[in-house]
């Protein structure tokens, strides 16, 4: 005798993973869908290269008649601020190598990367013409100036340059006179109503420095994964470089990312020591998900909000001046970045729920690049 029962329940069981995996299958290529066009116009709006019409080459001109009219410089980028630390050296060698970098680095920002002159506080153990020097007093100076200039929506940069130490208690960083710790640090941050924040900290025992600093919308880079790494760093020479080097930029969109450059400047400074045959004294980290816990490569939720975190400013070199067409790439960047978020909370949530959160996102993203199309026509 038949259990009839038990039968419907199995295929009605059946019949209902059958349609829930046609539905997932359905999502999923929606998604992709999506996913491909939005990258597609966004890519070429990223790099802001207009799409070749489908028209005859034109004959080559004489290269002097055709020499390309020189681009202005773009006004500097108002919502970016950036304190460069650069401590003592202790020793004429590495004084005058942290004057050098602090120099690159200054020039990077002011240049190519767009930062206001007056907006990169600089401080140094020599101080040049614009700097001041590295003491306690200034650095804390220094960050109440930054509270008072800066907006919750601005980005701020802090860099520091030099030697660390740690007694297996304390952490600090090595000013003129008295330091300030890894503590002190963490409150004249925290005082700051930016909430995008990035530091980088590229000096001795700077992996202490991680947990007290870390926190949301923050991504933390250090040149050591400890307070026990206290010989002198090399970090700070190969991610200074890949802010102006093409080779940092691993997924071609003429931009470099923090993520990019916190890559770049690991595999070289590695490659440091493997080709002098000396045994790795520092090993860089990267904290973004305001855990607490650097990571040595983007895993474990780290690396998505420092892969969408630029030191450039494109979406206003986009926007041609235009406040609200800056205004949508920057927010086109937002999404972007929350969808990398995302990807990485895949495994802690269900199918359908990551389906929903993930299509609110890209129709998000998609209205903000239909926003972006009809302002640039």
């Amino acid at each position: 005798m038949l259990n009839c029962p038990g039968l419907l329940k199995r295929r009605f069981g059946r019949r209902l993973n059958f349609i829930r995996g046609v539905r997932s299958i359905v999502i999923r290529h929606l998604v992709t869908t999506t996913i491909l066009l939005t990258l597609t116009a966004g890519a070429a709006c990223a790099q802001d290269v207009p799409v070749a019409p489908n028209k005859p080459v034109a004959a080559k001109q004489d290269p002097q008649k055709a020499a390309p009219t020189p681009t202005p410089r773009l006004p500097p980028d108002p919502s970016k601020f950036a304190v460069i630390i650069s401590g003592i050296g202790g020793e004429e060698s590495y004084s005058a190598q942290f004057a050098k970098w602090t120099s690159e680095l200054r020039a990077a920002m002011i240049g190519r990367l767009g930062f206001a002159e007056e907006q990169v506080i600089t401080l140094a153990e020599k101080p040049a013409e614009n700097e001041q020097r590295c003491a306690a007093e200034t650095v804390r100076d220094a960050f109440v100036k930054l509270r008072n200039a800066v907006k919750p929506d601005n980005q701020v940069f802090i860099f520091f340059i030099g030697h660390g130490s740690f007694d297996g208690k304390i952490a600090k960083f090595n000013l003129i006179g008295p330091d300030l710790s890894a503590a002190d640090y963490a409150q004249l941050i925290n005082a700051l109503p930016s909430r995008k924040v990035v530091i980088v900290n590229m000096a001795s025992a700077s992996g202490e420095f991680i947990k007290p600093l870390s926190g949301a919308g923050r991504v933390v880079i250090t040149a050591t994964r400890s307070g026990q790494e206290q010989n002198a760093t090399r970090f700070a020479e190969y991610f200074i470089a890949a802010l102006s080097n093409p080779e940092a930029d691993t997924d071609k969109n003429s931009r470099v990312s923090a993520l990019e450059a916190f890559n770049y400047a690991s595999k070289l400074t590695g490659g440091f020591y493997e080709q002098k045959k000396l045994l790795a004294t520092e090993h860089s980290l990267l904290e973004d998900n305001g855990d607490g816990v650097g990571h040595a490569k983007e895993e474990e939720g780290d690396g998505a909000l420092a892969k969408t975190t630029y030191f450039d400013s494109l979406p206003l070199q986009q926007s041609g001046g235009d406040a609200e067409l800056a205004k949508l790439f920057s927010e086109r960047l937002r999404l972007e970045g929350e969808i990398e978020q995302l990807k990485l909370r895949k495994a802690q949530m269900n199918e359908d729920e990551y389906d929903a959160a993930l299509e609110k996102l890209l129709v998000e993203l998609a209205k903000v690049g239909q926003g972006i199309k009809a302002k640039k026509k």
